[in-house]
């Protein structure tokens, strides 16, 4: 089994949140590779079988042009061409399209609304994507971080959700053949 770990970050805290889920997916037997979203493909491998998205949320919803801008300025980097709405919407449909993951990041404020997973898990439903309900979102201090105490633990765990979502898929399909 293999999957593909989509990240959008600007402070780290995201990629870092990418990076611990994709060691617990290795270590639940599936090969994952991770790619920020500025390399991820637009055509995907037939044998992914697994797409995890990771994004920040800004102002309620997945980054624009504007908040990438003012989140670049803030650190000093170089704006992306690119976010995870304008890859989603660039991506093309496999045949089979893979399980669909998606987390994100949010300050650590819980009564501000709004999110990035929410935003991208129905924007790929509405594209054909089987997204696993089970999205994450994982809080952050402030704007830049770091995380809240406890983000690994649940990343970890989230992750072994993810996985059991995947053997569950893949035995199921087993059985149908």
């Amino acid at each position: 089994m293999s999957a593909l770990v989509v990240v959008e970050t600007y402070f780290g805290n995201t990629r870092h949140l990418a990076d611990v889920v994709a060691n617990g997916l290795r270590s639940d037997g599936i090969d994952t590779v991770v790619v920020t979203v500025e390399d991820a493909p637009t055509q995907l491998d037939d044998g992914i079988e697994l797409l995890v998205i990771g994004a920040p949320t800004h102002d309620l919803g997945l980054s624009t042009a504007e908040s990438r801008q003012a989140a670049c300025a803030r650190q000093g980097h170089i704006e992306p061409m690119i976010g995870v709405r304008e890859w989603m919407g660039l991506v093309t449909v496999p045949s089979i399209p893979p399980l669909v993951a998606i987390f994100d990041t949010r300050t650590g404020y819980p009564w501000l609304p709004g999110s990035a997973a929410a935003q991208a898990s129905a924007f790929l439903s509405s594209r054909g994507f089987p997204v696993i309900p089970a999205r994450e979102t994982f809080r952050v201090q402030g704007i830049t971080g770091p995380l809240n105490v406890g983000g690994d633990d649940r990343a970890e765990r989230w992750s072994t959700v993810v996985a059991a979502r995947l053997h569950h898929q893949q035995r199921r399909t087993r059985q149908q053949a």
